[in-house]
């Protein structure tokens, strides 16, 4: 059995500045890693979706997420904002 490198592609939105969520870090291996015990360390909620980290993977940092990639990554956010709901009422 192979297993695949860890990867990780951090993701922005911030609704006054972009148009779109844009990709502020990506990486595999060691800096995967790193990407996700930074967001860990931070209380950001992380979510595993092999197929959209390699779509997303695609991308340059500080690239604006394209049109067709807008729902895949609005169920991210939606996951987001409820991790974040169900934190706030602990």
């Amino acid at each position: 059995m192979i297993e695949r490198r860890k990867e990780a592609i951090a993701l922005k939105y911030d609704q006054e500045k972009d148009a779109a969520p844009k990709v502020i870090g990506k990486g595999k291996g060691k800096i995967a890693e790193n990407i996700l015990e930074a967001a860990k360390a931070n209380d950001i909620p992380i979510q595993e979706d092999p197929s959209l980290t390699e779509l997303l993977g695609k991308l340059n940092i500080n690239e604006s997420i394209p049109a067709e990639l807008y729902e895949a990554v609005a169920e991210v956010f939606a996951f987001i904002y409820q991790v974040d709901r169900e934190v706030g009422k602990k």
